[in-house]
């Protein structure tokens, strides 16, 4: 996939895509509101996207005012009555009318406040869906459509169209018995596969089927710091040859958080390069997390590209919505981790972190982007939903207690909560901020 932006160490361009991917997320969560409120009875008066002096504006046909604003980092509506633009007071003269946020049913008034986050997981489902079906599942067997190129010490005899069945004499049975099978090859620069070509079954040699390949790398990663690219093969780590993607894993355990000296090839050169790898969260079996060091370079399983057919639209969706649950899990997980102290608070990013990782995904293809777009509106979506003043979940909370108590918390509590929910999340973004610049860069 074409690289959409050539450096993303150039600022102007992370930028640029930090811009792009927060506008995109930012005006879904806002139209949520906006629609589910106009559809429930209650007027808008703005929609913006961006704050501060207005650069465009244009009035429908139902008096709403669509505008950009010079500022592009968040966004609002601001319904009729509202005195701000948290939705909290109003003007008193209007308060009541029906058509306001105040002077509406509760119902409406909860359903067009969570409508905005219930928009953010929609548009993750709809990115992780379109995602899937474009890119569709790898044919059984496994059969080779594309191959990168690899050191000339490594054997490369496999060809486009092979049907891989078995890797020295153990069946690959992709995707479910992959991971055994591969667990099971010896380390070494060449392997043994049987192949069905043209009809008729032969041995040829080729890489590992897990090599020292760079298939992905981590944002903000020692590997993306050091400008590792797509395709390079890892030849050895501090001395010690590797050809397995496992090797490198296991000389990085052993190496913890000391530099290590890579030699890398890259399209027929080769060159060194000293990496110090960094703690990150790692998922554990009993569903807890600890922080391992890692280079921050993935190996999508596969070192060439398979022939794909079709997912289908059912598939894709299921698939779509357990995605889009596995990253709210591990986004609870994870903080409960950062809580009780298992992982460190580096895990947690700002701004500056978010817009860097914006810049690096866009450097590595636009299913890449795409996909980092439709992780951050999930993640921003279960945000809103926490129960803290000032956010969609705190909003929420306020409609819980009109609805057991019959009214709604006073002028004077809601100014005291909204405060103290202004400060939480002050305190959280400096505090974000701190690790991207300060404590965790």
């Amino acid at each position: 996939m074409t690289n959409l932006i050539p450096s993303f160490g150039n600022i102007v361009f992370t930028m640029l895509f930090f811009v792009i991917a927060l506008s995109i997320i930012v005006a879904i969560h806002e139209y949520g509101h906006y629609i589910i409120g106009r559809w429930s009875g209650i007027h808008a008066d703005v929609f913006s996207i961006g704050f501060g002096k207005v650069i465009w504006s244009g009035t429908d046909k139902r008096g709403t005012v669509w505008q950009i604003a010079a500022l592009p980092f968040g966004g609002y509506v601001k319904f009729k009555g509202d005195s701000n633009l948290a939705s909290v007071g109003g003007d008193e003269n209007v308060v009541s009318a029906r058509d306001t946020m105040l002077g509406a049913p509760l119902w409406a008034r909860a359903a067009t406040v969570a409508a905005g986050p219930a928009f953010n997981f929609i548009l993750s489902f709809i990115l992780f869906s379109g995602i899937l079906l474009f890119q569709g599942q790898p044919i059984t067997p496994l059969t080779v459509s594309t191959l990168p190129d690899f050191p000339d010490n490594i054997e490369q005899q496999l060809e486009p169209g092979d049907r891989v069945l078995k890797v020295e004499g153990i069946a690959l049975n992709y995707p479910e018995g992959f991971v055994a099978a591969v667990a099971n090859v010896p380390s070494q620069s060449s392997v043994e596969y049987e192949v069905e070509r043209d009809g008729e079954r032969m041995l040829v040699l080729g890489p590992q089927p897990q090599p020292a390949f760079v298939q992905s790398i981590t944002p903000r990663s020692a590997a993306d710091d050091a400008g590792l690219r797509f395709g390079d093969v890892l030849v050895s780590l501090n001395g010690t040859d590797v050809y397995q993607f496992g090797d490198m894993v296991e000389i990085v355990k052993k190496t913890r958080a000391q530099p290590i000296e890579l030699v890398i090839w890259r399209d027929g050169e080769i060159f060194t390069t000293t990496l110090t790898p960094r703690l990150m969260a790692i998922p554990q079996p009993d569903g807890s997390m600890i922080d391992e060091p890692k280079l921050g370079i993935g190996n999508g399983g596969l070192f060439f590209e398979p022939a794909t057919t079709d997912v289908g639209v059912r598939k894709s969706m299921k698939l779509a919505v357990q995605q889009v649950w596995f990253i709210i899990k591990q986004s609870l997980n994870g903080l409960k981790q950062m809580i009780i102290g298992n992982i460190n608070t580096c895990n947690l990013s700002g701004p500056v972190g978010i817009a860097e990782t914006s810049g690096s995904m866009a450097s590595q293809g636009t299913l890449a982007f795409i996909s980092f777009i439709a992780v951050l509106s999930t993640a921003v979506g279960l945000l809103n939903l926490f129960p803290i003043p000032i956010l969609d979940g705190g909003h929420l909370c306020f409609h819980a207690y009109e609805a057991v108590t019959g009214k709604m918390p006073s002028d004077g509590s809601l100014r005291i909560l909204m405060a103290i929910g202004v400060a939480l999340i002050g305190t959280l973004m400096l505090f974000a901020i701190g690790n991207d610049l300060l404590f965790c860069p």
